[in-house]
């Protein structure tokens, strides 16, 4: 029996750093609310291996250099260019430091409606629990020149109902199933969306403290990474229109929609992934009481205890 063994991979850094922006301009304000995570790759190994921390960048100082970025860098309002940013800055700055993966949750924050629906400049509310999801790759692996950018994106946590519209009949049925067909039911997920971009090489323009940019210009275009609010606004819009107008035949068949929409608008999205997990509402049973209920008119929400049910769709695009 073989005894020996070795180091097949290594990545750490620093997670759940919390940042909180106000950028003014004059009266017009904007705000951001992240939580960032922070992680590194490169010659780190000796670091586990012969217990030798000469490696090692210490977590606080990954913390430290999220918030001074946080404070200097033009792009803190959009979470794919902050991101973009921050891992470019670490790779470059420190010379055994080869891939920096930096995953940033964007909090929602709207501006309140005052005076016939003007947003108020400096007041807003927190109007959902869903957070935008930004996970940037900086690979330096080929020199600090030669930086490659892989950045994905999406939603995580959108809660969804609709009341009718949706139904689920001709399953396999054996003795194993207790299922009921319907053909009107609620449909209630909580989604989670992740849509991934061609890589993409990325330029450090003005010094490490500088600014970051695409390599290339087509890169910079609408629809890419770069100008990531447009696509978040847009996948959001189609993943929320193809929901409530689908006459959905499964959940399956609907998230599969969804993903064929995105994949069709968005020229520099590569592929698409939905997770819909069942938030299950059953119809109580009323006939004790000489009443029927067979259509959810009555219900209350349902959390198995012990089961969970987990439909996902990894939709990509073909070249």
């Amino acid at each position: 029996m073989a005894t020996e063994s070795h180091l097949a991979h290594a990545r750490y850094g620093k997670d759940k750093i919390r940042v909180f922006r106000i950028v003014r301009e004059g009266k017009w304000h904007h705000v951001v609310e992240y939580n960032v995570c922070a992680l590194l790759e490169g010659n780190i190994d000796i670091s586990y291996t012969q217990a030798d921390n000469s490696v090692v960048v210490a977590t606080d100082s990954i913390k430290n250099i999220t918030y001074y970025l946080a404070k200097t860098s033009p792009h803190i309002l959009h979470p794919e260019r902050f991101a973009l940013h921050l891992g470019s800055f670490l790779v470059n700055k420190y010379a055994h430091i080869h891939k920096a993966f930096v995953t940033i949750e964007k909090l929602r924050w709207k501006r309140i409606e005052v005076e016939d629906g003007k947003e108020h400049p400096h007041s807003f509310y927190r109007d959902g629990d869903d957070v935008r999801i930004t996970k940037v790759e900086i690979d330096g692996t080929q020199g600090k020149d030669k930086l490659i950018a892989k950045v994905s994106a999406g939603i995580q946590g959108l809660l969804v109902l609709k009341s009718t519209g949706s139904a689920f009949e001709s399953f396999v049925r054996d003795e194993f199933t207790t299922l009921t067909e319907v053909s009107d039911r609620i449909f209630s997920t909580s989604i989670d969306l992740t849509y991934t971009y061609a890589p993409f090489p990325i330029v450090i323009t003005q010094g490490n403290d500088g600014v970051v940019a695409p390599a290339q210009e087509k890169f910079a275009g609408k629809g890419s990474a770069w100008d990531g609010e447009s696509v978040a606004e847009d996948a959001r819009k189609v993943t929320l229109e193809t929901f409530a107008v689908d006459e959905s035949a499964s959940v399956q068949a609907t998230l599969y929609k969804m993903a064929q929409k995105i994949i069709a608008q968005q020229p520099f999205v590569n592929d698409v992934e939905y997770a819909l997990p069942n938030k299950h509402y059953v119809p109580v049973d009323l006939k004790y009481l000489g009443l029927e209920n067979i259509k959810p008119l009555s219900t209350f929400p349902f959390s198995p205890p012990c089961i969970s049910f987990h439909i996902s769709c990894h939709f990509g695009l073909s070249l």
